[in-house]
């Protein structure tokens, strides 16, 4: 199986603009959603595990827009995202889909679920749902984000991926420069300021003054639900996943020792492993 990023590349032309993602495998269709972050994509996020998954099922790495590789679109980067899972769905004929996000991308397949319930069957939430009970909010690794977005040099997207990862010896000098090239374009500049610039957040703070927050709808989030978790994330710590267990009719909780943010590139295998256990029930 070819599982290169040349091989996988795909595009999607819309009347919204182009789409791209990463497919490979043959199955029931698997979409994988990545996070937000510095230099971030789907292949990044998702490139080591890709093979793996690709063994079971008809995998779909998608490329939300404005993060340097699909078209940006305006509005919200967030409703972006979701709106482009549904743009993808439905123009490759997918009815319904196994999920897996990450950060982000749970968020985004949280939402996607809790709109339209038939379209995604199971759920896997590498952190991001939830709210934190006793941790910091915002979290170290969303105020390195915003530290970033407001004055973006090298020095500080290291000291936020060191914050991403619990065992510095994986945060290696190809991570890093990749990182790095990858942060430099526009569009990803663009992603960054307006998801963690200070401004940006101002204003979206100043817009849902009062609104009801998203994971108090997490009761209507009904498929079945794993949610996995590092013991040492500081992105999005540990405790958040509490209001998650307690609020998803059909979730369970799998914490991964020794693990940061990244659990499905820092826990690869143990994380393929609990991840296709549940995904193949």
């Amino acid at each position: 199986m070819d599982v290169t990023y040349q091989g996988t590349q795909r595009e999607l032309h819309s009347g919204t603009g182009v789409l791209r993602y990463h497919e490979a495998g043959d199955g029931p269709p698997l979409l994988l959603l990545h996070g937000s972050g510095i230099g971030v994509s789907g292949w990044r996020n998702y490139r080591a595990n890709l093979g793996v998954f690709a063994d079971r099922f008809h995998c779909y790495a998608l490329e939300f827009p404005g993060f340097g590789i699909s078209d940006p679109v305006p509005g919200n980067p967030v409703t972006a995202a979701v709106d482009s899972v549904g743009r993808l769905m439905d123009a490759l004929d997918l009815e319904s889909a196994c999920v897996i996000g990450n950060s982000l991308g749970a968020v985004v397949a949280s939402q996607v679920a809790m709109a339209r319930p038939e379209r995604v069957r199971r759920l896997v939430a590498v952190g991001g749902i939830g709210a934190s009970l006793l941790s910091p909010d915002p979290s170290e690794g969303t105020r390195l984000l915003r530290r970033f977005a407001d004055d973006p040099t090298r020095e500080h997207l290291v000291h936020w991926l060191e914050c991403m990862i619990h065992d510095p010896a994986l945060l290696t000098r190809e991570l890093i420069e990749e990182r790095w090239a990858s942060a430099a374009t526009p569009a990803a500049r663009a992603s960054i300021e307006a998801m963690y610039g200070s401004e940006a957040i101002a204003q979206r703070q100043r817009a849902i003054s009062g609104a009801r927050p998203y994971w108090s709808r997490l009761p209507t989030l009904t498929c079945p639900t794993l949610l996995a978790w590092g013991a040492n994330d500081r992105q999005c710590p540990l405790d958040m996943a509490l209001i998650a267990q307690r609020l998803v009719p059909r979730a369970e909780l799998h914490v991964f020792p020794q693990c940061g943010h990244w659990v499905m590139y820092e826990a690869k295998e143990a994380f393929e492993r609990v991840a296709l256990e549940f995904l193949c029930r």
